[in-house]
Parts: structure tokens; C-alpha cells; sequence
């Protein structure tokens, strides 16, 4: 029986290559490809190291088996790209057949695009961490709200009664600091309440123009030069619009700050998603729409990368360190997900991806929490 052993490694769904003793490839298939990001690069003939460049973790790989003459298994290896963020893939190497003694032997490489299980495992974590920001928020409501009524009384009556300007004047300020927190503490509470999405269709270039418009006249962006990249034919998403100007308008905003008082080029795009695309309900992949935010700012440490999330947390001398948390909730509300990528000297990316369709929601509960601290 004739096999196409090309045909077989192309319905593959892992990556496979097949090195000979010198490192030249033999057999690559198209997944192989699009993991290492080089499908022009990677072709037969060429050796791996030519293809790949000899400090790719790939070849890393390979020369760890060619010395130690053992197989070798590494786990979600993170795979650069050319235009994208890594990907993180499972690599397992070993040599293949019988050499004689003392020669190399033909190597088999296998790959497995582990972003879906990343993704899957950061959505959970996120999930639970949105989770007990809202028992968190319910029970500062329930402690806070009360008091700040009597606060907030107590200093309207001080002004009223004080005869001296400078009494009033500190009764004003205890009245303005108290509506301050008010303000936090709804805007906290976001993560408690199950808020319903007015969903309808949405143009997301319409929307972002007229949000991209109003930021460039805030004073202070006067450098920053946007370039907006659209794809013409991004369908109308079910969404609801003014949750989604509040998220676009935060991100906006902070790319902005990010380069002040340099300037720079912030650059908005759209496009459908072919890969990686969301999972609903049913367990079903969805057509997904893509936003990106690009800006030219310092970056950000990838110490702190991870909290930049959680509520209260800002690395902005006047920032309440809720903006991206609030940001991040109205995504995920819409079934999407949010994800920052930073460079250091080179800039910061965030991108937003929604489904086409919102997730159906639930019919409306009544939220315990907030009826406490109404009591």
C-alpha cells in the first residue's frame, strides 16, 4: 500500500516536522507552519536554524536532544511571532530510527498549540477573581454607605450654621470628599450587581470614530497622532453600545496618557478573528470581532502586568485603579475577553474580542447586596 506521508502529516492537527541528520527539514505541514510563524521560512531543504534563526527555543530543543541523545518534552514553550503576541506550545523531540554509531540521527519534532487551554485557565482565574471583587464590593457598600450618609448631613449642617467663611469653605470640602467616595463605591459595586446589557446592533467604527474624536480634543493630546486601520467588511456586533464606548473610551485614554507629553501614534483596528476564537455556551467556537489598541508609550513592567486589573490598583499619581477593572467586567459581560500586551520602550497593546453575538442573559435577579445596603 503507496501512503502520502505529506497527505498524513497535513490532516494532522499538531505541528510535525522531520529533520535528517543534519538538521535540514524533510516533511513540515501547514499547523507546523503557523505555530512557528514562518511559513515561508520553513520549507523543505532548508536547515532549521536557517529557517528559524539559531537561538529560536525550537532549535534550543533539538540541540539539547542532539547532545544528550534522549528525547525531550517541554511545556508551552512560548513560540515568538512575527506580528503577534508568543504562543505558548507544547514541544516534544526525539530522535527517530537507528543511526550508526557515532553519526546523528533523523529527528521528529511534534507541537501543540496550547493558547486555548492558557486562555481557557486565565478566564477562569479572572472569573473568580471578578467574583470576589463583587463579595468584596457588597461588603464595603454595606460598611461604608451608611456612614458617609451621616457624614455627608452632619456637614451640610455645620455650613448651614457657620457664621465664618473659612467653616463653610471645610464643611464644602468634607461634603465634596464624601460624594467622592460615594462615587467610588458605586462604581465598585459594578462587580457586585448583576447589571443587565441593553444590547442591540452596533457599529464599532461608528462608535469608535466619535469616541477617537472626543478624546483628541481632551487637552494634552495635541502630539498624538491617531491611524485608525478598519477592517470595511467587520459586520454589526449585538452589544451594548454605551457599556462598550465606556471600555473603548478607558483604553483610549490611557494609551493617550501613556505618552504624554511626548506624543506618539496610538493605532486603533478591527478585524474578524480567525483563530482562537471565542467559545460559547454550547462549547462551540463563534465568529469573533477584534479591537486593538497600539500605542508608542514607555511599556509596562511585566511585573505588575498582571494587576493592572485589580480594583484600586493604578500606577497614575491621580488614577482610582478602576477603570481597566470595570473595563475588563463589561467585556467579559459582552462573552469576550480583554488582553494586554507590553514591551518595554516599545509600547503596550491591548485587544478586545467579542463574539458577534452577546451571550443570552439570565432574567433579572434581585441583587441581595445591594438591597442590604439600602437597609
Amino acid at each position: 500500500m503507496n501512503l502520502d506521508l505529506q497527505g498524513i502529516f497535513d490532516a494532522l492537527l499538531e505541528g510535525v516536522i522531520v529533520l535528517d541528520a543534519a538538521d535540514r527539514i524533510e516533511l513540515v505541514n501547514p499547523e507546523a507552519r503557523r505555530l512557528l510563524g514562518a511559513a515561508h521560512d520553513v520549507a523543505p531543504g532548508k536547515s532549521l536554524g536557517e529557517a528559524l534563526g539559531a537561538d529560536h527555543p525550537v532549535c534550543a530543543v533539538v540541540a539539547r536532544v542532539r547532545r544528550s541523545g534522549r528525547a525531550s518534552i517541554h511545556d508551552e514553550v512560548e513560540i515568538p511571532q512575527r506580528f503577534e503576541s508568543p504562543i505558548p506550545v507544547d514541544v516534544a523531540v526525539s530522535n527517530i530510527g537507528d543511526a550508526p554509531r557515532g553519526r546523528p540521527a533523523a529527528i521528529a519534532i511534534a507541537m501543540r498549540d496550547r493558547s486555548a487551554a492558557r486562555t481557557l485557565r486565565e478566564e477562569i482565574s479572572e472569573r473568580e477573581r471578578q467574583e470576589s471583587y463583587g463579595h468584596i464590593a457588597a461588603g464595603i457598600a454595606h460598611e461604608v454607605r451608611n456612614p458617609l450618609g451621616g457624614i455627608r448631613g452632619a456637614a451640610e449642617l455645620i455650613g448651614m450654621r457657620s457664621k465664618d467663611e473659612r467653616s463653610r469653605k471645610a464643611a464644602s470640602l468634607i461634603v465634596g470628599e464624601v460624594d467622592r467616595i460615594s462615587g467610588l463605591v458605586d462604581e465598585l459595586m459594578i462587580f457586585a450587581r448583576g447589571d443587565r446589557l441593553e444590547l442591540k446592533n452596533v457599529n464599532i467604527h461608528r462608535l469608535l470614530d466619535t469616541l477617537l474624536d472626543l478624546a483628541r480634543l481632551e487637552r494634552g493630546h495635541e502630539m498624538i497622532k491617531i491611524v485608525r486601520r478598519y477592517d470595511p467588511s467587520l459586520p454589526e456586533i449585538e452589544a451594548d453600545e454605551s457599556r462598550l464606548q465606556q471600555v473603548f473610551l478607558n483604553l483610549v485614554r490611557n494609551a493617550m496618557q501613556a505618552m504624554e507629553p511626548k506624543g506618539g501614534r496610538l493605532t486603533v483596528s478591527t478585524g474578524m478573528t480567525l483563530e482562537h476564537r471565542l467559545v460559547g455556551l454550547d462549547g462551540r467556537a463563534q465568529p469573533t470581532v477584534r479591537i486593538r489598541f497600539q500605542d508608542e508609550g514607555p511599556g509596562i513592567p511585566e511585573s505588575i502586568l498582571g494587576r493592572l486589573s485589580t480594583p484600586f490598583f493604578t500606577t497614575k499619581p491621580k488614577g482610582t485603579g478602576l477603570g481597566l477593572s470595570v473595563a475588563r467586567h463589561w467585556v467579559r459581560c459582552h462573552g469576550g475577553r480583554l488582553r494586554i500586551d507590553s514591551v518595554l520602550g516599545e509600547g503596550t497593546r491591548v485587544d478586545v474580542d467579542l463574539p458577534l453575538y452577546a451571550p443570552a442573559q439570565d432574567a433579572p435577579a434581585q441583587d441581595a447586596a445591594d438591597q442590604e445596603t439600602r437597609s
